[in-house]
């Protein structure tokens, strides 16, 4: 499982060094091939190729018709792109989306059970602050026994 948040560097030619916890746990789990976007253009995504694939199969029951699933679309593919590690275990992230998230240099990698996520510190900072956990969270997850 990948938990927890590390330091990481993006080099100037985009390319991400994944923390090494994170990439040994991918690489055992689910190989080298991955897929890096985002919904928002706030931080990147980063899945791994299978764990991506189970989410476009759920996609594909919703009717190509629906606007939801176009703007989902829409978004993920405008920022998204196939990557795979690299020898050194860096993963090249897409001009567009580096510009857009902010991240450059050093980064926070977020750790979320199957899947990393990647953001501009101060940007992320400035998100705990805006969006405090709050004791309707508490009792909203308490509903599901945390």
């Amino acid at each position: 499982m990948l938990r927890g948040n590390f330091s990481a560097k993006i080099d100037d030619k985009g390319r991400l060094k994944i923390p090494t916890a994170f990439r040994a746990f991918i690489q055992e789990r689910y190989g080298t091939r991955l897929f890096v976007t985002s919904l928002s253009g706030d931080y990147a995504r980063v899945y791994p190729m299978s764990v991506w694939e189970g989410i476009e199969q759920k996609l594909a029951q919703v009717p190509s018709s629906h606007p939801s699933r176009a703007r989902f679309f829409d978004r993920i593919n405008y920022f998204g792109q196939p990557a795979e590690f690299d020898r050194q275990g860096r993963v090249s992230i897409h001009q567009r989306l580096r510009e857009s998230a902010l991240i450059v240099g050093e980064v926070d990698v977020f750790g979320l059970y199957d899947y990393l996520d990647v953001w501009n510190h101060d940007r992320f900072v400035a998100k705990l602050q805006r969006e405090p956990y709050s004791e309707e969270d508490a009792r909203a997850l308490a509903e599901f026994g945390i």
